[in-house]
């Protein structure tokens, strides 16, 4: 089973405060309070930070949305913990990293409830590009946790040497020097059918091993 091209509608979600990690390069949250991450409810799109976590639904048939948490990190391991709690297994969530929130240019590390992955770079939150960087597009990988399950996403940034990790497990490698630095974030996407609920627990940012 292919993946096709969706075109795709934003929602993007600022925070309200941004806030410079400075020297430090480490960064835990839990969720066990609302923190800097922005929460909302426009009907299409409820975020909101309970019961120890990130609770993201996208109710909108053909749709991506994001938040991001106010820091700025260059390199590390960052990591986070995504379930699938409701709706179709034909959807993406997953991690941001290197946000440039003026601009909306990122990384994303996107993996769905049927088993494929997607590892690539967003300009213009996406309307200027939204293209893959590891493969051609979708690609399988047996090791994702399919359904409404928990995965573990990685990504381990050294600089422009980038790799991705699903459970522990390499998904892929890649060297891209598009971006640099920038926020850390959560996406849930959308592809044609809405109500796709993911709850994030524990993103975390460490010095590189």
């Amino acid at each position: 089973m292919q993946k096709k091209r969706v075109k795709i509608a934003i929602v993007l979600w600022l925070t309200a405060v941004l806030t410079a990690c400075g020297g430090t390069n480490t960064y835990s949250e839990t969720f066990d309070d609302p923190g800097s991450w922005r929460v909302e409810n426009s009907g299409d799109v409820v975020g909101e930070v309970r019961d120890g976590v990130f609770d993201f639904t996208v109710n909108e048939d053909e749709l991506t949305s994001w938040t991001t948490a106010g820091e700025d990190f260059s390199d590390g391991v960052f990591s986070v913990e995504a379930t699938q709690v409701t709706g179709p297994d034909n959807n993406a969530y997953g991690l941001l990293f290197r946000v440039d929130d003026e601009n909306d240019d990122f990384y994303s590390f996107q993996i769905s409830g049927d088993g494929f992955v997607w590892i690539g770079r967003y300009r213009d939150g996406g309307a200027a590009e939204a293209e893959p960087i590891v493969n051609d597009w979708w690609f399988e990988s047996p090791v994702i946790n399919q359904g409404n399950a928990t995965n573990k996403l990685s990504v381990q940034a050294e600089g422009q040497n980038l790799i991705f990790f699903v459970n522990d497990q390499e998904v892929g490698r890649v060297t891209d020097d598009a971006f640099s630095s920038g926020d850390i974030g959560l996406m849930v996407r959308t592809l044609g059918v809405g109500g796709v609920q993911v709850q994030f627990d524990n993103f975390t940012v460490e010095p590189l091993p």
